[in-house]
């Protein structure tokens, strides 16, 4: 048996685990283990499983410790700290009062004040289940309490959180940059102006369908004055600071993203601890909190890197893209055929793992097509995206859920979203058709 069939049985090992629920960092993790070690093992044609256990130890601790040292992943926990410590700070609360009160006049104008918070929690934090959960703390009981339509009220944070994963700073994005080896900073400036322009389409949505049905929101009949909204305004500088610091930083050159990301946590608690928002016996639960969804995220990456690891060992990697080659398959299919995975996968996976189980494999084939790897990350991105609010295991939709209480029914959830999903379809299909609004940004930086 040749080696790049021992990568085949192995891929298709995870497939089957993950299959029957076995959780994704001891699917391929255990699998790349135990692959790497019969590799070892039969080097010489006779089994010599006392020889491949160093070897394999060697080379499984080795990968995953490279990844956790690296100095880009510290990025991880900062920004997972600061959209912990932004909502304890306030800093969340008064982004989405400031756009309910310029917002308050238009169709659905809370909706829309919800994705705009959204959108503002998202420049600041780094992922989209953590903006789904805060947001729809703030949003969602006060649009319920003002008899908007319960799929309304949902399905517009819901996917308004989605926008975790595009604008910078994303988790995401900060695994693809590591694991294609891109420029993480490049990646965030690539991902702004896509959401933007999903933010801009699901704000239509909303106006759209309240037009279409006026009796799913409130008639706006409150005039805000205009000191009102100035005074709104002022009182979100803590944010708009924030953002300059992430993506001024950047894009002038003066940070690297690990060091706006520090900067902005420090600025964020010292906020915090200045205004009594954050006392010290907050910062312990603070830190347990960055800790767990961090711990998730490295022990499922460390996983990833030893099945790494095992695709360089086989070259399964350069089997399939000869395949690609033989099977005279154009940019365009493989493309589509990307667009299919993903979003299969992200009927039934969490993005992250379906990021650290799929890139390996992926991009030795895109660079056989001379693909852009920043284009094609926030290609990636938007698709992971759109797997939180897709049935049957739309995250956000959970997440929501529960910080509800279950007052809404989940069913009612995905109900409203299928127009969210639709105009997410017309966003994907603009990224991959126009890469300037991907590329727009980061080369003018260059």
């Amino acid at each position: 048996m040749d080696l790049a069939t021992v990568g085949y049985i192995a891929c298709a090992a995870v497939i089957l685990l993950l299959a029957i629920r076995v959780p994704i960092s001891f699917a391929i993790g255990g699998v790349a283990v135990t692959a790497i070690f019969i590799v070892f093992a039969f080097r010489t044609g006779t089994f010599l499983p006392e020889r491949a256990i160093k070897t394999t130890l060697s080379l499984a601790f080795s990968s995953s410790f490279d990844l956790v040292h690296s100095y880009d992943l510290s990025m991880i926990p900062l920004f997972i700290a600061l959209g912990h410590v932004a909502y304890k700070a306030g800093i969340t609360t008064e982004i989405y009062e400031a756009a309910r009160v310029w917002l308050a006049r238009l169709p659905g104008g809370v909706a829309i004040a919800s994705v705009a918070g959204c959108g503002g929690f998202s420049a600041i934090s780094g992922s989209s289940i953590a903006c789904a959960s805060t947001m729809g703390r703030i949003c969602t009981p006060e649009m319920l309490r003002m008899n908007y339509d319960p799929r309304l009220a949902t399905a517009s944070v819901a996917a308004g959180g989605t926008l975790g994963s595009l604008i910078p700073p994303s988790v995401l994005f900060i695994i693809y940059g590591i694991f294609t080896e891109s420029s993480i900073s490049q990646l965030f400036l690539a991902g702004f102006l896509p959401g933007i322009i999903s933010m801009i389409g699901y704000s239509l949505v909303i106006v759209l369908w309240v037009k279409q049905s006026p009796e799913i929101a409130p008639r706006p009949t409150e005039t805000v004055p205009m000191a009102q909204k100035m005074q709104a305004a002022i009182r979100s500088w803590p944010a708009v600071l924030l953002f300059v610091l992430v993506i001024g930083g950047i894009y002038g050159g003066i940070f690297t993203a690990t060091e706006a990301a520090a900067l902005s946590l420090l600025f964020a608690t010292g906020l915090g601890i200045s205004r009594g928002h954050i006392r010290f016996r907050d910062i312990i639960p603070l830190l347990r909190e960055t800790m767990a969804t961090t711990g998730a995220i490295f022990f499922i990456a460390a996983c990833a890197k030893i099945f790494v690891a095992l695709i360089a060992l086989t070259g399964l990697s350069n089997s399939l893209v000869g395949l690609l080659d033989n099977a005279a398959i154009g940019p365009g299919v493989f493309l589509l055929l990307v667009c299919l995975i993903y979003l299969v996968l992200g009927m039934f996976l969490d993005p992250v793992g379906i990021m650290v189980l799929t890139l390996p494999l992926m991009i030795p084939m895109v660079e056989s097509y001379d693909m852009n790897l920043i284009w094609f990350g926030v290609v990636i991105v938007k698709l992971l995206e759109i797997g939180l609010i897709t049935p049957p295991v739309g995250l956000n939709v959970f997440v929501l859920a529960s910080v509800l209480e279950d007052k809404v029914d989940i069913g009612q959830i995905f109900s409203g979203l299928w127009r969210f999903l639709g105009i997410d379809l017309v966003v994907l299909t603009l990224l991959i058709l126009i890469p300037w609004l991907s590329l727009a940004i980061p080369m003018s930086m260059n």
